[in-house]
């Protein structure tokens, strides 16, 4: 009998925080969690800054933390040099992300490097990340984006007051990226059957379930309230979990994450990245032969753009987009295959989907 090696590391935060006014609680979960009392903030500038970076350094100091906070702009290379930097020079204990994508990314890459442990403080509900083990940061040389294994997020303290008063436009992103499981599960259940690719079952259901969470309850998240917000955020980290269960960002992040990254690339202005996703989820569904008309639907229903137009990007972008898409993370196999899509068929699929005119 053959003896069974098989072994699976599965990394996901401890605890979890949905709802409103939870920001409050903050040093309560920092005491749960027992992370020591030298804490870092990262948030952003101006805006982020006030609405929810000052009130968590607040609520750690009146707890007796010793807490510094570092403003982010973007996240780069030297960003995350320069926040590390702060970090060491305060022999930081743990790091807090408050912000959207990229100052949770920044943390996570950071903390991960200096292996502290960090706690993700959502303002927006604009993609998975916010729990995810996965960080995006371009590369110098190529500039495409690239996906970074980082370690999931310690805690989630997600607001749903604040997140419900951000612009609609950043909940609306959130949908996008969790409607684009459909086909990103499509992409890795293909590359299973053509590169023998490790794939999950229970990862591969759990983020159907998710995108399904946002399909039903289109109607209730049109109303831009904060269960808007709370169905969202409790989307997102469904999502997240798959992919930590995964071990790799395949179930949430296929050839529609392709698409938005290339458009990132060409488009002078780009879109929201969970806004391409989503016109990318409808093209990609076409591809495979299946309801890209209800996908479609759904995206209008709740508010988010379908069409180029919708995207304020030039049509040509959006083809140029589809035919190098392929060329993003080629490691990973999709419905664009190796050579990726003709000018022509890319263009045909665009007129089709009604993505262009």
């Amino acid at each position: 009998m053959e003896t069974f090696e098989k072994v699976k590391w599965m990394q996901l935060p401890r605890d979890v925080l949905i709802g409103h006014g939870v920001i409050e609680e903050i040093s309560k979960v920092c005491k749960h969690l027992g992370v020591g009392k030298r804490a870092l903030v990262v948030t952003g500038v101006h805006h982020t800054r006030k609405i929810a970076g000052e009130q968590v350094l607040e609520l750690l100091s009146e707890a007796g933390y010793e807490v510094n906070l570092v403003e982010v702009r973007s996240i780069s290379r030297e960003s995350i040099e320069q926040v590390k930097d702060v970090s060491k020079r305060n022999k930081t204990k743990f790091m807090l992300g408050v912000g959207g994508g990229s100052i949770i990314d920044t943390t996570k890459i950071v903390s991960f490097e200096l292996g502290i442990p960090f706690i993700s403080v959502p303002t927006i509900a604009s993609h998975d990340g916010i729990v995810s083990p996965r960080a995006s940061l371009k590369d110098k040389d190529r500039g495409s984006p690239v996906s970074i294994h980082t370690h999931a997020p310690l805690a989630v303290v997600a607001d749903t007051e604040i997140m419900s008063a951000a612009p609609y436009r950043f909940t609306v992103a959130g949908c996008g990226d969790i409607i684009a499981n459909y086909s990103a599960v499509r992409d890795w259940q293909l590359a299973q059957k053509m590169r023998n690719a490790e794939f999950s079952d229970y990862a591969a259901a759990l983020s159907k379930m998710t995108a399904n969470m946002i399909m039903e309850n289109a109607k209730e998240i049109k109303k831009k309230d904060e269960q808007s917000a709370w169905t969202v955020v409790k989307a997102l980290v469904s999502s997240g979990v798959a992919i930590s269960i995964a071990g790799s960002s395949t179930p949430a992040s296929g050839s529609e994450h392709k698409f938005s990254h290339a458009l990132d690339m060409v488009a002078e202005k780009p879109a929201l990245h969970g806004e391409q996703c989503g016109v990318g989820t409808i093209m990609m569904t076409h591809l495979y032969g299946e309801n890209w008309q209800r996908i479609r639907e759904v995206l209008k229903e709740i508010g988010a753009p379908t069409t180029a137009k919708d995207l304020d990007i030039k049509d040509g972008y959006i083809i140029e987009a589809l035919t190098s898409a392929h060329k993003i993370n080629p490691d990973r196999y999709t419905i664009l295959g190796d050579s990726g899509l003709t000018y022509e068929a890319a263009e045909r699929l665009a007129v089709v989907t009604k993505v262009i005119e």
